[in-house]
């Protein structure tokens, strides 16, 4: 198979990761609920997973909250931050996992920055919606069209209006620098599955200082109160973690110390280039721009799903449809038909751009 959707999972993980896995599994028990080895060996496990965290983010490990998703800890991020009828800033690109969230508080919502791949638009807009707003939500890459919004501005204008922020960054975590200290985020959420290269089933919520919990329980600390801890990160952090998935996550934040974040970005858009500028050639309406990461979105002249499967049939995976961001796609206007994305991964070679190109080419186009 020719993997070209890491934009909702990376795929082939660094061997790595799988033996961290297994290990894991082998070897250890819950942390913090035991003195011996293999309840210690866990406790060692995720601490490693916060340091290589704070190490490669910007922060203390401390402020690294383990979470199931980016998703996750998104919610927690808003529930903590924005209350019912705040007025809040979005961008035009945002995926449902900010938006919805904050529909279902209620809150008075801008949507700042509609023109695709325009900075200079984001940038303006941003700044007039933030007159009188109380928080602002943003992502960092868009997941349709891979849009990098300049987000160390509006986290300067933030700042400078003293209107916290939280910034979703599961499509530029391991792909683009990611700085806690130098944003000045009250929270950063990402996936640990995707540009992190660990497993399904973790995330990383970063924190400035304290936050309100989802989830209440066990935390192997503080037992005698009825309330959940006062610090970080026992007080989001109850019940068990995934001790597996977290060794797997260490491993995959390490590998990405040693390749280096920017190396991995400039060797996937030379990838981003020649896809784009392949199915140009081909004729195809394609997405893409100035400040554009390793993904990009493109209508084939046919039904989105349907060249999507016809791609499928010939072992290489791409996604169609609205990629749970109908937010972006009306702002590129496309929220009737979708796109098909690619979306291209730390591993994705030349040969396989050039497979995908030339499977593109025999679709078959014709308008629904």
């Amino acid at each position: 198979m020719i993997y070209l959707d890491s934009g909702a999972t990376s795929f082939r993980k660094p061997p790595q990761v799988y033996h961290a896995v297994l290990d894991a599994m082998q070897t250890c028990a819950n942390p913090g609920r035991g003195g011996y080895d293999a309840a210690k060996r866990a406790e060692e496990v995720l601490y490693g997973c916060r340091e290589a965290a704070g190490e490669l983010f910007g922060c203390l490990p401390e402020q690294v909250v383990l979470t199931t998703c980016c998703t996750h800890g998104l919610n927690l991020a808003i529930h903590s931050r924005i209350r019912p009828g705040s007025t809040v800033v979005i961008s035009g690109f945002e995926h449902n996992a900010v938006t919805r969230p904050l529909h279902a508080l209620g809150v008075d919502l801008r949507i700042a920055g509609r023109k695709l791949f325009d900075r200079e638009d984001t940038l303006s807009s941003f700044k007039k919606a933030l007159e009188g707003a109380d928080a602002a939500v943003f992502t960092h890459v868009s997941n349709v069209f891979g849009y990098i919004l300049p987000v160390e501005e509006m986290a300067a204008a933030c700042r400078e209006k003293g209107i916290p922020f939280i910034l979703d960054a599961a499509q530029s975590a391991g792909t683009l620098p990611v700085s806690m200290e130098k944003l000045g985020a009250d929270y950063i959420a990402m996936p640990g599955h995707k540009g992190l290269l660990g497993p399904q089933g973790t995330g990383l919520l970063l924190c400035r200082d304290g936050g309100e919990p989802l989830l209440y329980g066990g935390t192997g600390s503080f037992s005698r109160q009825q309330t959940m801890p006062p610090e970080l990160p026992d007080r989001l952090e109850a019940g068990t973690l995934n001790v597996p998935g977290f060794a797997g996550l260490r491993e995959g934040l390490r590998y990405l110390q040693k390749m280096k974040v920017e190396a991995i970005f400039r060797r996937e858009h030379r990838m981003l280039r020649m896809c784009a500028d392949g199915l140009k050639k081909l004729g195809m309406h394609v997405f893409s721009g100035e400040n554009q990461a390793a993904t990009v979105s493109f209508l084939p002249g046919m039904d989105c799903q349907e060249a999507a499967d016809l791609l499928a049939q010939q072992g290489i995976a791409v996604r169609a449809g609205l990629h749970c961001a109908p937010t972006a796609h009306e702002t590129a206007g496309t929220q009737e038909t979708g796109t098909v994305r690619v979306s291209i991964g730390y591993d994705t070679a030349p040969v396989q751009i050039a497979a995908f190109l030339r499977a593109a080419s025999k679709m078959p186009r014709f308008v629904r």
